[in-house]
Formats: C-alpha cells, structure tokens, sequence
C-alpha cells in the first residue's frame, strides 16, 4: 500500500472519530443523523480523491465504518476528537480549505440533524472550529 493510501486512509478514519464526537456531544446519536452522515458521504466525501482502502474501495467510506465501530462500542467521543486534533495537528498540508469547509458542513448538517444544534453541540462544533484556526 502506497504512503498516500495509508495518509489517506488514517484521514478518513479519523474523520470518523471527528463525526461520532459531534454526534455524541449530547450523548445519544439518532438514526437521523447518522443517515445524514451517510448521505453526506455519498453525496460529497466520494469525490474528494481517488485513494482506496485494502479492499478496493473509496477510502471515504472509512468514515462510515469508522463511526459504525465507534457506536457499536459505545466509545468515549472525547477520546476520538483528541486523536482527531492529534492527526489534524500532525497533517495540516491535508486540510485545504475546501476539506476544512466540508468539514465543517458535515459536521454542523449532523449536529441540525434532529432538533436543531443543543448547547453540547455547539460546543463540539466550537472546539472543532477553534482547531481550524
């Protein structure tokens, strides 16, 4: 597996620690959002580059299987914005500003998914905002 595969795989498995963080914030995630998760991928995240996982397909779908595993165990969604941070902090060059915009927008469409943003929310979308700083 080439470098940039692996990059590009580690990017989009810790976007899925960044997605399941702003889903968790108010500790519950929502069929509603994790749909609107999904749609965002399929609709955007597809087409960001061509870098595929071990198995063939696009490396996007990290996110999703990402998240799924985070959700499944219940995990600690502090913990998954911290590793996030640290691979933001580690790879800036990979967050252009239209990856950082998109970004963004994925993660502010979940946090409105269900009721509207809640106070955890937007403090999980004003951490993510300050990292982009």
């Amino acid at each position: 597996m080439r470098q940039s595969q692996i990059i590009g795989n580690e990017f989009y498995q810790n976007l899925g620690k960044l997605f399941y963080y702003v889903a968790m914030a108010d500790k519950s995630i929502r069929a509603e959002e994790i749909d609107k998760l999904k749609t965002f991928i399929r609709k955007y995240w597809l087409d960001v580059d061509t870098i595929e996982d071990e198995y063939g397909k696009d490396a996007a779908f990290q996110i999703e299987a990402v998240f799924d595993r985070l959700l499944e165990f219940e995990a600690n969604s502090e913990a998954g914005f911290n590793e996030f941070k640290a691979f933001y902090t580690e790879n800036k060059e990979k967050f252009n500003s239209y990856i950082k915009v998109l970004v963004l927008d994925t993660a502010h469409a979940i946090a409105n998914t269900v009721y509207g943003k809640n106070k955890a929310e937007l403090i999980a979308l004003a951490n993510l905002h300050l990292l982009f700083q």
